[in-house]
Parts: C-alpha cells; sequence; structure tokens
C-alpha cells in the first residue's frame, strides 16, 4: 500500500491573493470555483498534486521547512526577472561565475522556492 500526495498545502494571510501569484508563476489557473475573499483556493497544475492556499489568523515567522524547487522551460535567470516582476523578492543568489547554482526567491507572504537551472542552462555548461 502507498499514499498518493492529494496537494501541497501553503497558509497564508490571504489565499485568493497568493494563489493568483502562484497562477503567475505556474501558468496554470486557479479552481474555476474559486473566488476573491475564499480561505481556500487551488492552483489547478498540469501534473502532480494541486498547490492548495489555506488561509490562516498566524502570520509566517521562521524559514520554511519545505519549499518547492522550480525548473524553468526558459533560462533560470530570466525566469528569475520574471517572477521578480511578478512580485517575488530575491532573498539568496547562489549563482556561480560557471553557470551553475539557483537562486532562492520569496513569494509576497514570505514563503521561500528556488528556481533552478533550465534544461537549455544545464545542455549550455555540459558543452
Amino acid at each position: 500500500m502507498v499514499s498518493v500526495v492529494q496537494n501541497v498545502a501553503i497558509d497564508c494571510a490571504d489565499a485568493y491573493e497568493l494563489a493568483r501569484f502562484w497562477s503567475g508563476v505556474t501558468g496554470r489557473p486557479l479552481h474555476p470555483d474559486d473566488r476573491p475573499g475564499d480561505r481556500e483556493v487551488q492552483v489547478l497544475l498540469t501534473e502532480g498534486p494541486v498547490l492548495y492556499f489555506n488561509q490562516v489568523p498566524e502570520p509566517k515567522t521562521v524559514k520554511n521547512r519545505l519549499h518547492l524547487c522550480l525548473r524553468p522551460d526558459t533560462t533560470r535567470d530570466l525566469e528569475v526577472e520574471r517572477l521578480l516582476g511578478l512580485g517575488a523578492a530575491l532573498v539568496a543568489d547562489r549563482r556561480n561565475p560557471d553557470g551553475s547554482g539557483w537562486a532562492v526567491l520569496a513569494d509576497p507572504e514570505g514563503n521561500e522556492f528556488c528556481v533552478l537551472r533550465s534544461e537549455s542552462d544545464r545542455a549550455a555548461q555540459a558543452s
């Protein structure tokens, strides 16, 4: 017997607004029934679990113990710039001069996530 991951739950202050940010990050829609002011909102990913945003009264106070790692379909650096434009903040730049590494960003409520090298970045470094 095994269990299947149904969703990744993210506690937040404003479920709808944070889900809208992540909808922009992933290019995937919100659940069609979700509306502004809803305390629970979902981003429907093409593959894998749903991103489930749950409104809670307490603010985020410490570093995430679990985070998402994104592999963009464009270059890592272009994706970092796009996400900063959507409202993310750069937390730590772990990119190296040789092209390896990643960038640590935070969403508008401070939840950290990483942007990894894309497949094209990886292929360029291998050649």
